[in-house]
């Protein structure tokens, strides 16, 4: 059955709507959203699907296909920042962020499906609070911009959930159009959109999905973004994205010994210059140069961020050595996916030498796919 259908059986009645919202995968930029930079996501067809209809008693009720246990009834008027450690925080937390905002939501019936693969730094989180906002939103007639919307899931995660993530996964959930990256300033929110139709030039782009898990509410990813804080502060400056890539060295050098600050510092100046790069190629239709300049975003994440992982550095190195234009890992880190930019044709040979590389260091097999730029969060039925 459908989500349609499901959310029948459970509650008793048709939803009032369903509406989808996708993971995405970064091309370039990233731990740039936090420090008010650019980044460059798409969506992908994977997405969360939510079965919705309007309560007016004040009560939320949850339920999920893909977990375990019945539906979840939560009071409006109790739901109280970081209370809650299962799935259940990400709608709740949109229901919180919504009417902390002072918009009139007075209870929801939610069941939910998604196919985003969980823990593999594709998103899955932001599809589910995006899905929920753009429901919400369309169902109590309030009318928010979707870059609003994804302010107000943004918060969710931060506040309710405790996740202090930045708002690129949110943005590119409800603003990604099929066939085209997203450029998205993080500062104003102001974008626009690049065709990315890899099909039409022979290129394929693969995920490979290490099945490595990560959770960004831990404590490494806010100690990075803490980092960062301090070197802007260091630099007198609001946010890295003020910190002009010419002047880098000499910006660096006003650091002092903070090794810690300076890597944290190098690597958010450059990989936004990184993502200017890739913009001026795609747009000049040079996408297979892009492929070097993903390889340089590894080394940078890497060395400088240090958010990678073994199974993720093997994907790159293996990918590039079988004939990839470029990889690099995408997402948070500490786990999760990588991404390929190859030949249509090199595909098969390099899953094949991705896989064998896994089993040669005793590595869970990857889970390999072809990502497709797709459309962001819409309403289905």
């Amino acid at each position: 059955m459908g989500v349609r259908e499901d959310f029948g059986a459970l509650y008793g009645e048709a939803p009032d709507g369903v509406w989808a919202a996708p993971g995405r995968v970064n091309l370039i930029g990233e731990h740039t959203d936090y420090n008010d930079g650019f980044v460059m996501p798409f969506a992908l067809p994977h997405r969360a699907t939510a079965a919705v209809s309007r309560r007016t008693d004040g009560v939320l009720r949850l339920h999920s296909a893909d977990m375990a246990g019945g539906v979840v009834e939560l009071a409006l008027d109790a739901l109280e920042p970081e209370s809650d450690r299962t799935w259940t925080a990400y709608p709740a937390g949109v229901v919180w962020a919504l009417r902390e905002a002072g918009h009139a939501v007075t209870g929801a019936d939610i069941h939910l499906s998604s196919t985003v693969p969980t823990g593999a730094g594709l998103s899955s989180s932001a599809a589910l609070e995006v899905v929920v906002a753009l429901a919400l939103d369309e169902l109590y007639g309030l009318g928010l911009p979707r870059a609003q919307l994804a302010r107000l899931c943004q918060r969710a995660e931060n506040a309710y959930v405790g996740a202090p993530t930045g708002i690129m996964d949110q943005t590119a959930s409800a603003c990604c159009e099929q066939g085209h990256a997203l450029f998205l300033d993080t500062r104003d929110l102001s974008h626009r959109q690049i065709p990315f139709d890899l099909a039409a030039e022979g290129l394929r782009l693969l995920v490979v999905d290490t099945q490595v898990k990560h959770a960004h509410s831990g404590g490494e990813y806010g100690k990075r973004r803490a980092g960062c804080e301090k070197g802007a502060a260091l630099l007198g400056v609001d946010a890295l994205r003020d910190v002009p890539h010419d002047t880098l060295d000499a910006d660096l050098a006003r650091l002092g010994d903070d090794e810690e600050v300076v890597r944290l510092v190098r690597h958010v100046v450059t990989e936004n210059h990184r993502v200017e790069r890739v913009v001026d190629l795609l747009r000049a239709g040079e996408t297979r140069a892009i492929g070097p300049v993903l390889t340089e975003g590894h080394a940078s994440l890497r060395d400088d961020f240090r958010v990678s992982c073994p199974e993720l550095d093997l994907t790159v190195e293996t990918a590039n050595a079988a004939g990839a234009l470029g990889a690099r890992m995408t997402g948070g880190g500490f786990g999760g996916s990588a991404i390929v930019l190859a030949e249509a044709t090199d595909t098969d040979t390099i899953t094949k030498a991705v896989g064998e590389a896994f089993t040669a260091a005793g590595y869970t097999a990857p889970r390999v796919f072809e990502a497709v730029p797709s459309a962001g969060a819409q309403r289905l039925s």
